[in-house]
């Protein structure tokens, strides 16, 4: 038994006449009636009564022609979810995140992505670089999205962005009134870093910053995350450094404003995937991360920035 043999039998089923069966399936009228003949001696079972007048079902072909259309539908789906899956267009895809990109890159890749392929099912992980590295390796996680992160041999690391890094402060800050600082200007002020606990995080890049100037930050807290950051600097007990997707978090009493100083005023955010890995969903979201970050223009250091 075939499946072109059941949805020639469908055919004349439906049409009750050879001829036109034939038509619709754009094969001859013998060549059909042989195949009908072949699935009766298949089954074996008489599934049409037929003679020079007329073709009707008997009732094992009414029962028959039932299941065959439940068959074929079957088959129709399961090419369907076959194709949309090597496609990349349905299945899951688990998502790394880390620090301020979830306000500005993440959420337009998702939107976008979503658009595009909205049957694949997408959950959101915060974790730390080395987290998310681990989850790499043991297939836990299909992407991560990340800043400062070390070499790793069975890790691709791609970049998306380079984004110009802010001064946060408080709104009563004598300097809050300009459009932008730098950074010699307030070596010795008390500073907020983040993310505390982090290999090459965003802690130790401040920290060379200032090394440019033989200094040192002088700070009075160090936390995980920037929304903390943030609202430390809302409660006025210091300055921080932050990429500058960290403006669309806004909390009363904090302004930020474009940071110059003598080594680059920009950090990158890279995303994170394991080598050779092929999978078409991977790679129709990388398209997409591609593209929006094709896209991007990172304002120059100093620019003027709304607050």
């Amino acid at each position: 038994m075939e499946i072109r043999q059941l949805k020639y039998f469908v055919a004349v089923a439906e049409e009750l006449n050879f001829n036109r069966a034939a038509e619709r399936l754009y094969i001859t009228q013998p060549a059909l009636s042989r195949q009908i003949q072949q699935l009766e001696d298949a089954i074996p079972a008489v599934l049409l009564e037929r003679n020079s007048k007329r073709v009707a079902l008997t009732d094992a072909g009414r029962a028959f022609y039932h299941q065959a259309l439940n068959i074929l539908a079957q088959l129709q789906h399961a090419a369907d979810e076959s194709r949309l899956l090597a496609e990349g267009r349905k299945g899951s895809l688990v998502i790394g995140i880390f620090g301020s990109s979830i306000l500005d890159f993440i959420p337009r890749v998702l939107q976008a992505f979503g658009h595009t392929h909205p049957a694949v099912e997408i959950s959101l992980h915060p974790m730390d670089k080395d987290a998310q590295i681990q989850a790499l390796r043991e297939r836990r996680l299909n992407i991560g999205f990340n800043r400062l992160v070390p070499g790793e041999p069975d890790i691709e690391q791609e970049l998306v962005r380079k984004e110009a890094l802010m001064l946060a402060l408080p709104t009563t800050h004598p300097m809050a009134v300009r459009d932008s600082i730098e950074l010699g200007e307030v070596l010795q002020e008390p500073f907020i870093l983040y993310p505390r606990g982090v290999r090459h995080g965003l802690t130790t890049h401040v920290r060379r910053l200032f090394a440019d100037y033989d200094a040192v930050p002088q700070v009075v807290q160090e936390v995980t995350d920037v929304t903390t950051s943030i609202a430390l600097v809302a409660g006025g007990l210091g300055l921080c450094v932050v990429p500058q997707a960290t403006v669309n978090l806004r909390l009363p009493g904090v302004e930020y404003r474009a940071l110059r100083c003598r080594g680059k005023a920009e950090i990158e955010l890279a995303c994170l995937y394991r080598k050779g890995d092929s999978s078409p969903i991977l790679q129709a979201f990388l398209d997409t991360v591609r593209q929006l970050g094709s896209q991007e223009a990172t304002p120059a250091a100093g620019s003027p920035q709304a607050s």
